[in-house]
């Protein structure tokens, strides 16, 4: 009927002129790229993640499970949703992040956490775009930047950004892995992207450069193993046989992301919050160990390491120096045996025993004080020492 299809001509112009308006924002706001695809456009989720959570494979982020229902259904989340924004914000590094590793006198950080935190400047620009949206398009919307449990990569893959990589990560034909993702969810109907189509091909070079084996199959990965997770996710201490393979990563691990092929084609970030601070760059392992609670917060103010805390950090960086054969960490390993952190003290004892002759590090027991937490006390067993309390 005539009426019907001027109805239908006029919600399809509105449709397309608040999608132009919203990518149009985008830009202006520094997104490199927007999509936008529908809320039901990721059926398999809910199973692809059950089996997941099943396997254990997601390690103490027990989150993961509590959430599984609404973070595998976008409209469990919010039953109103009519249409998902995917944005994408580039953080590419501007040379291989892999070129510190052979530096072990150095700490390797994430790319991803060489600045500001970018939840922070992700979600504040995703707010203002959002204000702007609502007020233009008489709709609700919500946005959500890790801040909800949204499974923003598959969605991101259905909105055509990229797709999930054989490391589960998202890749961009434009941008390769450096991405950072924030979602815009609302009642208005928009029009929808093409999803992109998975281009790993034969290709397996993320899983083959992953220290731990942390991929037991291409497009699953078990956190367990996971360098990421081990330095930022997992509390207490990190399993004796990984902690040689950890290498000088002292926060996340970039290396299946920087081998990734289609990374010819991405470029160093342009916002400038997101680009690297000299200081985050390649920090020395000797600075890093004296840094006491007041300095690890001042050190790593806006940053996202602040988030883990200085005795989660100060073990990592140990086990760092553990693995880098430089003796002359040995005096601040030292110190920190007596550190008021179980955990800070056990990594030391381990890192003595990389670095010191097994004759030194039994003098060097006799001569600490007791031990009375019983991790600790197994670390100097493992280490060939005996401390036990009389």
């Amino acid at each position: 009927m005539p009426g019907d299809a001027a109805r239908a001509e006029n919600q399809g112009r509105k449709r397309r002129t608040l999608t132009a308006f919203l990518k149009e924002e985008a830009a202006a706001k520094g997104f490199d790229v927007c999509r936008i695809t529908h809320p039901d456009a990721i059926p398999h989720a809910p199973d692809r993640l059950r089996q997941f959570l099943a396997a254990g494979c997601h390690g103490t982020m027990d989150w993961l499970a509590e959430t599984a229902e609404r973070r595998s259904d976008p409209r469990v989340l919010w039953g109103d949703v009519r249409s998902i924004a995917l944005f994408g914000m580039n953080y590419g590094p501007e040379d291989d992040p892999r070129g510190i590793l052979a530096r072990r006198d150095r700490g390797a950080i994430s790319v991803y956490a060489q600045n500001r935190d970018y939840h922070d400047v992700v979600k504040g620009r995703l707010k203002e775009i959002a204000t702007r949206f609502a007020a233009r398009a008489g709709e609700d919307v919500k946005v959500f930047v890790d801040t909800a449990p949204v499974m923003e990569k598959p969605l991101a893959e259905k909105a055509g950004i990229g797709w999930q990589g054989k490391h589960t990560n998202l890749v961009s034909r434009e941008f390769g892995s450096w991405l950072f993702l924030g979602s815009l969810f609302t009642t208005a109907d928009l029009d929808l992207d093409e999803p992109e189509r998975d281009h790993c091909g034969s290709c397996r070079a993320c899983l083959d450069v992953c220290p731990t084996n942390a991929f037991p199959a291409p497009y699953r990965i078990d956190a367990r193993r996971c360098i990421s997770y081990l330095t930022i996710e997992h509390k207490g201490s990190i399993a004796p046989e990984l902690r040689p393979l950890v290498g000088n990563r002292i926060y996340g691990c970039d290396d299946c992301l920087a081998v990734c092929p289609w990374n010819k084609f991405a470029h160093s970030a342009s916002e400038m919050k997101l680009k690297a601070r000299e200081e985050l760059r390649e920090p020395e392992l000797s600075f890093l160990l004296k840094l006491d609670d007041a300095a690890f917060r001042s050190f790593f103010s806006g940053s996202p390491v602040k988030r883990i805390g200085r005795d989660r950090f100060i073990r990592n960086v140990l086990i760092a120096a553990g693995n880098s054969g430089e003796k002359n960490l040995i005096p601040v390993c030292k110190a920190l045996t007596a550190d008021a952190s179980p955990t800070v003290r056990g990594m030391a004892v381990w890192a003595l025993s990389q670095l010191m002759p097994p004759g030194d590090l039994v003098a060097f027991a006799r001569q600490c004080g007791p031990e009375t937490d019983n991790e600790v006390l197994s670390e100097w067993e493992m280490a060939g020492v005996s401390r036990c309390m009389s």
